[in-house]
């Protein structure tokens, strides 16, 4: 008769035991296909945006790209109706509000949320003003005073994403860092020149 090798674990041996395998099923027997509550594409309305120079440019493309790579976003609204993502979302300003457009992956839209943007015009403006203090000292500062604006930088962005989750609790799910990367597109939406 065949026994099975001992598999030694820690001071103890045991038999390894025949599990059975469970039978494989092909994807298109699984059920309902998987959701994504995320965003798989973002969109600024370029209307909105008047003008931006390079540095913000950068931190556009670097924040869409970002927050494509790996983000939480959940509309309540669209996710109980059944729609479970990924999402397309399109940002606008419009009367000094917020619109965010969050569709389907064909582009039909889902809902529409709206807020408005009148506690973030405090934190839009340090924020706008700590960046451009951060671009000059970057050509011309020492390190330890680039490092204390980037502080300073990173503090009033920190504070904004809170303030953006509060805003848009029982809205949209979403995460902290999925929060920074709007809040830096919500400023780029800002810029008027």
């Amino acid at each position: 008769m065949y026994r099975a090798p001992a598999i030694v674990i820690g001071a103890h041996s045991r038999t390894p035991a025949k599990v059975p395998l469970a039978p494989r099923r092909r994807i298109c027997e699984m059920g309902a296909p998987m959701t994504s509550p995320r965003i798989s594409h973002i969109e600024l309305d370029d209307a909105t945006i008047l003008w931006r120079n390079a540095d913000i440019e950068q931190e556009r493309r670097i924040a869409i790209f970002d927050l494509i790579e790996e983000n939480t976003f959940k509309p309540l609204r669209a996710y109980e109706a059944g729609h479970g993502g990924p999402y397309r979302l399109r940002l606008s300003v419009q009367d000094g509000r917020l619109v965010m457009d969050v569709s389907d992956e064909a582009g039909t839209l889902l809902e529409t949320q709206v807020l408005g943007l009148g506690r973030f015009r405090r934190p839009i403006r340090d924020y706008f003003a700590i960046c451009d203090s951060y671009y000059q000292a970057i050509r011309k500062a020492s390190a330890q005073e680039i490092e204390t604006i980037d502080m300073a930088r990173r503090g009033v962005h920190n504070q904004a994403a809170e303030m953006l989750l509060e805003r848009l609790e029982g809205k949209v799910d979403t995460d902290f860092p999925t929060a920074r990367r709007l809040f830096t597109l919500i400023c780029v939406l800002h810029i008027k020149g």
